[in-house]
């Protein structure tokens, strides 16, 4: 008799470039905003923020990108990246 082997899909989100979204997100997965944000982001995964991105709010995940640019408190339970290109404004 042959096993049967389930493998996990992550599931990826992306808000794309010239996306604006007012309103609070919860993901199971990870998720990319390149986009605008107005609300509180709540993520089991990983977020990547993209050069474009712009989140006004707080961010509470697994591990962070930032490349863009954040208004809020940022918490993070392993690995926060910031790069040359971020900007935050808030606590982290």
């Amino acid at each position: 008799m042959a096993k049967n082997l389930e493998t996990e899909q992550k599931q990826i989100n992306i808000i794309g470039a010239g996306t604006s979204i007012i309103g609070d997100i919860n993901c199971s997965g990870d998720i990319r905003i390149d986009g605008n944000l107005s609300g509180n982001l709540n993520v089991q995964g990983k977020v990547v923020i993209g050069t474009s991105g712009n989140i006004k709010g707080s961010i509470i995940c697994k591990n962070c990108e930032v490349e863009g640019k954040i208004e809020g408190k940022i918490s993070v339970n392993e690995l926060l990246s910031l790069k040359s290109t971020s900007s935050i404004l808030g606590d982290i």
